[in-house]
């Protein structure tokens, strides 16, 4: 057992600001996957505001015991259990999705990784479903501040196949994976939230 839940003081910083525009974005009652829970902070907030949703925090095997800490405590109805996932699994053990969070991954994630989660999300997302994702973008090749400078080369140092990624980069990917961008949205601390849909045709 978790003496001390896992605790990201960004979450707590974000949350805020990412529920205004996923309130809009997943305004129909449907389950939302999201991808990289982390510690758990978001998917007990974002359950607790959003009652119509049935919220699935999933994440690597290994951060499951620190999300539970935070679920056990909340007792939410429609909160469930993480489940593990990894975006490179050949096949995601899940049914068609109709709505994808994820915030603060695409950075961590290796470009082949961001790659794989893409092609993933093309052949399990259902028609009319919206994906939301938060993070920090570069635009036209650029950083948006120096504090995103900084921090692109803080995350290279520790791991060199990480870092902040091209947002003209990211959209054609989800192109690729019949994604069609509809909102681009400003957040906090050079921040942005992208809210995309697959539509019918």
């Amino acid at each position: 057992m978790f003496n001390n839940k896992p605790y990201s003081q960004a979450c707590e910083n974000n949350k805020t600001p990412i529920l205004e525009v996923i309130r809009e974005a997943f305004s129909q009652p449907v389950t939302v996957w999201e991808i990289g829970s982390g510690t758990g902070q978001h998917a007990c907030y974002f359950a607790s505001e959003l009652p119509h949703l049935i919220w699935q925090p999933t994440d690597l095997a290994e951060n499951l015991p620190g999300i539970n800490a935070w679920l056990d405590e909340v007792q939410l109805p429609n909160l469930n259990q993480p489940l593990a996932l990894d975006v490179t699994d050949p096949v995601w053990s899940c049914p068609g999705m109709d709505a994808i969070f994820t915030a603060n991954t695409l950075h961590i994630m290796s470009w082949q990784q961001v790659e794989m989660l893409f092609a993933r999300l093309q052949t399990t997302l259902n028609l009319l479903a919206r994906v939301c994702i938060y993070g920090p973008f570069n635009y036209n090749g650029n950083y948006t501040s120096d504090s995103n400078a900084n921090f692109d080369q803080w995350l290279k140092s520790r791991d060199p196949l990480s870092g902040i990624r091209d947002f003209e980069a990211v959209v054609e990917l989800a192109e690729r994976a019949g994604l069609k961008l509809m909102k681009d949205s400003t957040m906090p601390a050079n921040n942005r939230l992208l809210v995309l849909h697959k539509p019918k045709a």
